[in-house]
């Protein structure tokens, strides 16, 4: 082979690789075209299905006040039609056209999907916990009642705590009660709760663990199903929570424990005690709330007790 040839053949080399780099490039820069293409149609899908929820779940108002309206008009026009009933019939016929004029007019106009709220409430956990972490302090949760406040989270620093004073916080230095007093997350949840309730709160464990649990899962559907097991005479309620909107319940102050905790720590008036835990076949998550029982409010929950399990009984 002569070096004429070998010139040749060296100097034609690079321009056999170029066409390859040039088609390389240029199936990247399909890819990248496609991957975008794909994105920004994902995007417009979200759009369209967040809308079409948000208008879903105002027709499901606007439904309602449809039929209120019906109810009301049928009402009155029997009022007019059976005079010995007119009173009760106009009654129900006002009730009626009042209540679809306030059904219609205070639909929601938006709608927060509860991944945007567990996603902001995630991010506080972390970095609240963090905190927790660094300070040195115990995996003790004490939601306490408070006079500023319908309760606070005491996260205590040693195993013999005692409570701090109301007026301390958020970082409590004082010698025996060292850590953190803070706003519970469900203290604003409960006092919507309590604003909405038709009768007075209940102080009997039994019942206020009943009004919580609806609370939980028909006010503010923040869990698909909470189930109630209360030891009054013991100082115990054990809530087993399944298919929570905020996602996993052990984590810092979450939402569903919070509110729970701070419902009994507000209606008994004494200090109450978390745990979180997993529920195994039973439920997700078992949420149990404990607080210190004197002789005589454990006597009267024990006969509390009794009288529901004999009235269940008959």
């Amino acid at each position: 082979m002569s070096s004429n040839d070998v010139e040749t053949t060296d100097s034609r080399s690079p321009t056999t690789d170029a066409p390859s780099t040039d088609a390389e490039e240029r199936a990247d820069g399909d890819d990248q075209t496609e991957l975008a293409a794909q994105v920004e149609l994902l995007t417009d899908e979200n759009r369209r299905l967040r809308e079409e929820y948000v208008r879903a779940r105002q027709s499901q108002y606007r439904a309602t006040a449809v039929g209120l309206a019906a109810i009301g008009v049928v009402a009155a026009l029997g009022g007019l039609l059976f005079p010995d009933a007119r009173e009760i019939l106009i009654a129900l016929g006002a009730t009626g056209l009042f209540g679809a004029l306030l059904t219609y007019y205070l639909t929601p106009s938006q709608f927060v999907a509860a991944e945007v709220g567990e996603r902001v409430y995630t991010a506080t956990a972390t970095n609240v916990d963090a905190i927790a972490d660094e300070l040195g302090l115990r995996e003790d949760r004490v939601y306490v009642p408070s006079e500023t406040a319908t309760a606070r989270l005491y996260v205590p620093q040693s195993p013999e705590y005692a409570i701090p004073d109301d007026r301390s916080g958020p970082i409590v230095v004082d010698d025996g009660s060292r850590g953190l007093l803070l706003e519970a997350t469900g203290t604003e949840l409960f006092e919507e709760f309590e604003r909405a309730l038709t009768g007075d709160l209940a102080d009997r464990p039994s019942v206020l663990a009943s009004q919580l649990t609806d609370g939980l899962v028909e006010q503010f559907e923040l869990a698909q199903g909470a189930t109630a097991d209360v030891d009054a005479g013991d100082g115990r309620a054990t809530i087993a929570i399944s298919d929570s909107a905020f996602g996993d319940a052990d984590r810092f102050d979450h939402p569903i424990p919070s509110f729970l905790a701070v419902g009994f720590a507000a209606a008994l008036e004494r200090p109450v005690t978390l745990e979180v835990a997993p529920g195994g076949e039973r439920a997700d998550w078992l949420v149990t709330c404990r607080w210190d029982v004197d002789a005589e409010s454990g006597a009267e929950a024990s006969a509390d007790d009794e009288s529901e399990s004999d009235d269940d009984a008959e």
